[in-house]
């Protein structure tokens, strides 16, 4: 049985610019975002989408980089400044900070926060528990703890 005329199409206009055929392998989830990511933090300017994909070598295009980046500013981990008729881009926080909003927001779509923190705490290793116990605590020691 031949394919859909659609999908040979697309097919033959994906592996005449170099990419992965419709139905190919497809990268992880997140992945793409992780990778905008990283270059807005090593830039520490804002930058437009052009200059993201320069960044990332040309490999996306300059569409799919819009997206992930408008996507990204949907979920508020982006803001963005108009710069002449696009945008440029810029994270709204480091790593360490994004990594504290999304433990924040998945506590916040839980019912039962208590519970699920004490099952975070749990699941914490001895030296983590310290850690965040200074944290809670400045005036305990190690030995208190």
């Amino acid at each position: 049985m031949l394919p859909h005329r659609g999908a040979l199409i697309r097919n033959t206009r994906h592996e005449a610019r170099g990419l992965e055929s419709v139905g190919g392998p497809r990268r992880a989830s997140g992945e793409l975002e992780a990778a905008v990511l990283a270059v807005l933090h090593a830039a520490r300017i804002p930058l437009s989408p052009g200059a993201v994909r320069e960044r990332l070598d040309g490999e996306l295009a300059y569409t799919t980089v819009v997206t992930i980046l408008s996507r990204l500013h949907v979920k508020g981990v982006l803001q963005r400044t108009r710069t002449g008729r696009a945008y440029a881009y810029a994270p709204v926080a480091d790593e360490p900070g994004l990594a504290a909003r999304r433990m924040a927001s998945v506590l916040a779509s839980e019912p039962d926060r208590e519970a699920v923190l004490a099952r975070f705490v749990n699941s914490l290793t001895t030296a983590d528990e310290r850690l965040l116990r200074r944290m809670l605590d400045p005036t305990a020691t190690d030995e208190t703890t």
